[in-house]
């Protein structure tokens, strides 16, 4: 097993966005990448590349009337995939496979033993549901990430943990009365940010009533507060012992993004993955897969990634 992190890189996965001047642009990629080159991080890691996932593979998730219509529109380059803010733009399937595809490899190449820590930037397409397109997310990879993994590799117990500025409500109805979906999700107030919802409240149905959980904290609120409510996630973490472990660090979060309203530094994003890392190493043979998510001030998402991949490599 390789010592070194995984951190995946490409041009199919750099054409996931919208262009001008929708905030979800397809700059990000490079950006972060520009900023990774220069953290000198280089002889701890190596660089994946995306293919596309199958039809087979996404409706391990998604429906297939939806994957058909995500299909339908992108051919035609025009409409929308939910009510205005998901634009059907031209080779949108493509480049949403390929994030999709992106994440499975990430997670073979860590189930198959052959690294423990991967990193995949343009993913964490947390808002999509399984039959619809929302919030700039078109394929739901984390989704997919968590289906894979229980109907390729027989794991039940996987967490997923969230610091996007944004409650990541696709993944959460998705599994909300999935006791065996771990769920932790910081995000800011819901009363004030898209899309309205992980009230604390929000902790399962059913079978799975109490084994979500949803912090969510006031806009403004900065790395203190961050440190205080992340307690909780560590605690909820270490007390459901998973075996595999997602992590979606939208660098939204962070002090100065266009659309939200927290004050994190990437110090948050640093604490977060150096600890998710102790707890795999305790609980699931070191494995996790992080995904980049959302952030929409280019600065911030490149040195917020970068310092995930940094407590990556620093716990290796």
């Amino acid at each position: 097993m390789s010592e070194r992190v995984l951190v995946y890189k490409g041009k199919e996965i750099a054409a996931y966005g919208f262009g001008d001047p929708h905030p979800f642009g397809t700059d990000r990629h490079d950006v972060f990448h520009g900023e990774l080159d220069e953290a000198g991080l280089e002889d701890s890691i190596d660089f994946g590349h995306a293919r596309p996932a199958l039809v087979d593979e996404l409706a391990l998730f998604h429906t297939a009337d939806y994957i058909d219509k995500v299909s339908r529109l992108s051919a035609e380059g025009r409409g929308w995939l939910d009510q205005g803010d998901t634009p059907a733009v031209k080779g949108i399937y493509e480049s949403a496979s390929h994030v999709v595809g992106a994440v499975l490899c990430a997670v073979d190449e860590v189930m198959q033993g052959r690294y423990r820590r991967a990193f995949v930037p343009i993913a964490g397409l947390h808002h999509a549901g399984r039959g619809h397109a929302a919030g700039f997310c078109v394929f739901n990879d984390c989704g997919v990430a968590a289906e894979y993994l229980r109907e390729v590799y027989g794991l039940r117990r996987i967490a997923y943990v969230d610091i996007d500025a944004h409650h990541g409500d696709g993944v959460f109805y998705a599994f909300e009365e999935d006791p065996d979906l771990l769920f932790a999700d910081i995000h800011e107030d819901g009363r004030y940010l898209y899309p309205g919802t992980g009230h604390a409240h929000e902790t399962g149905k059913g079978r799975a009533q109490g084994t979500k959980l949803n912090i969510p904290v006031a806009p403004g609120a900065g790395d203190a507060d961050f440190r205080h409510a992340w307690e909780r996630v560590e605690a909820y973490i270490e007390d459901q012992r998973p075996e595999f472990i997602i992590m979606q660090c939208g660098a939204d979060s962070l002090e100065g993004d266009p659309i939200t309203h927290l004050r994190w530094s990437e110090e948050a994003h640093a604490h977060a993955a150096a600890r998710l890392c102790e707890l795999a190493d305790g609980h699931c043979h070191g494995r996790i897969v992080g995904m980049g998510g959302g952030g929409y001030n280019r600065r911030n998402l490149a040195r917020a990634w970068t310092r995930v991949v940094q407590s990556f490599v620093e716990t290796s």
